[in-house]
């Protein structure tokens, strides 16, 4: 599957906000985006940003919250038609389907630094749900799911590590996690509240019912 392989800095500075894709390092003075704020390039610096257009400011949107949680075209907008599809807010239920990934709950359980690291570990088999591996990033949580990392013991102490590393950011209400087990269980499903972004769900709205 393509993927960007890109500097992530570069992507934060082109959104004019800092999307945490670098994981603890983007909460030190060592972000590019706290020195360099302004767009990447060469003529990015003393140049202010152009006006956008309506059209524009959608596209942005939609571009920045891919980047936030890492997927692709195709299986983003396979994502919005079931959030059109779905009882509710379309925008948010956008959001919700996006927050119940497991790589995404790995990451906001504070097992990961980042959710490209998340998605790593997911990959690599590390991951239980309610006792079964789970080994596909995409999978979708349900109220009541168990998540458990698998007990080997350098993956243990990396994530005690990371866990250590990351533990100003916070845990959302919609998880409980047990950091001495390295579970955490999915106790109501995740709502617009509780997404800690800003994203403009709106916008992809807009974008995709033209």
């Amino acid at each position: 599957m393509a993927r960007y392989t890109g500097s992530l800095c570069r992507v934060c500075r082109r959104e004019g906000l800092k999307l945490f894709l670098k994981g603890s390092r983007c909460y030190t003075d060592k972000c590019a985006f706290e020195r360099r704020s302004y767009p990447p390039g060469q003529h990015g610096k003393g140049k202010r940003r152009p006006k956008v257009s309506n059209y524009g400011m959608q596209l942005r949107e939609k571009q920045k919250v891919k980047k936030i949680y890492g997927i692709l075209e195709r299986q983003f907008r396979r994502y919005f038609s079931i959030a059109e599809r779905s009882k509710g807010v379309t925008g948010e239920k956008l959001l919700e389907i996006l927050e119940r990934r497991v790589d995404n709950v790995v990451f906001r359980s504070c097992f990961a630094v980042s959710r490209a690291q998340a998605r790593q570990i997911v990959r690599h088999g590390h991951i239980l749900v309610n006792n079964r591996k789970v080994d596909i990033p995409s999978y979708s949580i349900a109220t009541g799911d168990v998540i458990q990392l698998k007990q080997k013991d350098k993956l243990i102490k990396d994530v005690k590590e990371t866990m250590e590393a990351v533990k100003d950011r916070g845990i959302p209400d919609w998880l409980k996690q047990d950091s001495q087990d390295l579970k955490v269980a999915i106790t109501r499903l995740p709502r617009r509240s509780d997404v800690g972004m800003d994203i403009q769900e709106q916008l992809i709205v807009e974008l995709y019912s033209k």
